[in-house]
């Protein structure tokens, strides 16, 4: 995803300040670690506590991206010299300083995603997919053009699933790298698809459009949708998604100063500076439909998702005389409720929200999985923790900040993991 790439040599459109060394950022799949790219090599920081764990100056890299908190790295160079091609992929031990193995493709790489199963390489017309413990290639998707490279694979091996957008006007075509299987695609937004980003337990999906006004979560893999959410009345480009380790908190960066945090499943507490009721079709809406408000604070379709992956033979349909039902009703179960009723739900505002020092710089967003932070990185290389209120949300509170970018001439090459 161009989220990952925070410079603007590598980001059309992209941020109005930047750090001139920093090409890329990202956090692992447990969001315990950053990897960076700079334009001397790469290195690899702890979050909590903060602290640079591995540093290689071997010349600039595009992409560093870790597979957990193992010592396997994949990197791709910037093409700026003959030994740094931005269509080879290297795949290596930090631990043992060793190169793994090396692949070439027939045009640049966007995007490498992995899971302790597959790894995925984007580039911008095709995805290939690979069998990560023998690097054995299993599928070569044929993709629109995507030099965005918008793609996400889940962080789970058990619920291993891939989306991408497809050539249809913005369905999320899923597949599973695990079965070789392809699902029907899902009508998500109706403007082009910005951002996607897949739940560490592989069950749902978040999507954004061009517009930035309302974030959709999909259940997997039937495509049912569990929950909306409204970031803005504005549009907005959204740079990052990112789910907690459960999938009750759904983190979202944009280039405004706001990173706002949606609570899935219904809002208690929380941020109160507006709430959404009825009202009459609006046009400067997203995608335009006529959306209507359920109960505050219902569970709505999110707690009849997961009752549903509980009691798989239930009746996924409802009588006639169901749609009569009182809000407070039709939120708990409308999960269960056919489509064209559950779509006319009003998107939820955010639970809990947090505001950088600046806006227009892209960023990347984390929720810790052992401690109540957002973490966030810009493109100026500054990484933020922010502390947040799981009970009542509102405003997180800054906590602390630090420079991505100071001793990058520190080069030990210590690995990490095993």
């Amino acid at each position: 995803m161009t989220s990952r790439f925070l410079s603007p040599l590598n980001a059309v459109g992209g941020p109005r300040t930047s750090h001139p060394d920093l090409l890329f950022s990202n956090f692992n799949q447990d969001n315990t670690c950053i990897s960076t790219g700079h334009r001397k090599g790469y290195t690899i920081t702890n979050c909590d506590p903060f602290g640079k764990v591995y540093a290689r100056n071997d010349g600039a890299t595009s992409i560093v991206e870790m597979l957990f908190c193992t010592s396997l790295v994949a990197l791709v160079g910037t093409g700026d010299k003959p030994n740094s091609s931005t269509r080879r992929l290297q795949i290596v031990n930090t631990k043992r300083q060793s190169t793994i193995c090396e692949l070439t493709f027939p045009t640049s790489i966007l995007a490498v995603k992995m899971n302790r199963k597959r790894l995925v390489v984007v580039l911008e017309e095709q995805i290939y997919v690979y069998d990560i413990s023998n690097m054995k290639l299993l599928h070569t998707i044929e993709t629109s053009p995507n030099p965005g490279a918008i793609c996400t694979l889940s962080p789970s091996s058990e619920n291993s699933y891939l989306a991408y957008p497809s050539p249809l006007p913005t369905p999320s075509p899923l597949s599973s790298p695990s079965s070789s299987s392809f699902f029907p695609n899902w009508r998500s937004h109706k403007s082009p698809i910005s951002a996607l980003r897949i739940s560490p337990s592989g069950l749902l999906l978040a999507t954004s459009s061009d517009k930035g006004t309302v974030i959709r979560v999909f259940g997997i893999p039937n495509g049912e949708k569990v929950a909306q959410f409204r970031r803005g009345s504005y549009p907005a480009r959204i740079y990052d998604l990112s789910f907690n380790a459960v999938g009750t908190l759904l983190a979202v960066t944009s280039d405004t100063e706001t990173v706002h945090i949606f609570k899935i499943g219904g809002q208690k507490g929380g941020n109160k500076r507006g709430s959404w009721t009825a009202r009459k079709k609006n046009r400067d809406d997203e995608d335009g439909e006529e959306w209507r408000s359920g109960s505050e604070g219902s569970g709505g379709g999110y707690e009849a998702f997961i009752e549903g992956k509980k009691n798989e033979g239930m009746s996924g349909s409802l009588r006639r005389k169901s749609l009569n039902l009182g809000r407070n009703l039709a939120g708990s179960v409308g999960g269960y409720l056919p489509n064209t009723l559950t779509e006319i739900w009003e998107p939820q505002r955010d639970f809990a929200f947090l505001k950088l020092p600046s806006s227009g710089v892209r960023s990347v967003v984390a929720i810790s999985n052992t401690t109540p932070q957002i973490m966030v990185v810009t493109s100026e290389g500054v990484f933020y923790s922010f502390n947040i209120d799981l009970e009542n949300g509102g405003e997180c509170v800054l906590q602390k900040s630090y420079s991505l970018m100071e001793g990058l001439d520190d080069a030990d090459g210590n690995g990490i993991g095993s």
